[in-house]
């Protein structure tokens, strides 16, 4: 890394550290919220109408061929590596 960004993370360290210290905030006055005052009568939703198509699901039992496999180990080979 060279010396120039060295220094210059340094001057940004010493800037925010500076900052951060030397700014003292303090609350003077508690806060309100307005007064408001609210009247909400009831509203309406839109209406839909929607035609969709029918799906039909059910089950059907197939049967499937699954392969075997042998694995013969070294040791029922017989032949040793």
């Amino acid at each position: 890394m060279k010396v120039g960004a060295i220094l210059g993370i340094a001057v940004v360290a010493v800037a925010i550290a500076f900052g951060v210290y030397m700014v003292d905030v303090e609350q003077t006055e508690e806060a309100s919220l307005p007064n408001v005052e609210l009247n909400v009568e009831g509203g309406n939703l839109p209406e839909y109408n929607a035609e969709v198509g029918d799906i039909e699901t059910g089950t059907e039992e197939v049967t499937v061929t699954v392969p075997t496999i042998e694995i013969e180990s070294p040791e029922e080979d017989g032949s040793s590596g």
